[in-house]
């Protein structure tokens, strides 16, 4: 079983500044746009209006934050959640309109962050609670995948049954 990551001294600032940097691309990207209403929005959600191409950039841009995850020293089951965020914005996204909505509420980017910084401070509550989310999301998945498979086979065989 792999043991939380401990950061050196002498990697501390380092350390630091790629927080900073995570902290300043994630408020970019979710919170950067003031909205009337106290409401605020990122870059994210207004690249997603580009047809095809926003939302892959969108998720090109949550990537790094991942990937820095990863350096860091995030778990599996962190790091899964984080895809899991992101790919959820991504392909509801992919909506036009009610998909940038979506994104613009949502904030994959400011949710990944919070899992850093909650598993930087009890790596080891933070990975037990995101090992149950990942269990339960794959049943979940996979009930969604088996209804996907077994409805047209029922509709099937209720239409030769029919005639």
């Amino acid at each position: 079983m792999k043991t939380a990551t401990l950061i050196s001294a002498a990697d501390a600032p380092r350390t630091a500044e790629r927080l900073r940097r995570l902290r300043s691309l994630a408020w970019l990207l979710d919170n950067s746009i003031p909205l009337p209403g106290g409401y605020r929005i990122g870059l994210d959600p207004i690249i997603g209006l580009v047809p095809g191409l926003g939302d892959a950039i969108g998720a090109l841009f949550s990537a790094y934050i991942i990937i820095e995850a990863r350096s860091l020293g995030a778990p599996h089951s962190i790091l899964l959640r984080m895809i899991g965020n992101v790919a959820i914005e991504t392909v509801v996204g992919a909506i036009p309109f009610a998909g940038d909505l979506f994104d613009a509420v949502f904030k994959a980017n400011s949710r990944n962050l919070a899992l850093l910084a909650h598993y930087q401070l009890d790596p080891l509550g933070s990975r037990r609670s995101s090992r149950f989310f990942v269990l339960g999301f794959s049943l979940l998945l996979a009930l969604v995948v088996a209804c996907v498979i077994a409805v047209p086979i029922l509709v099937i065989v209720a239409l030769v049954k029919l005639f």
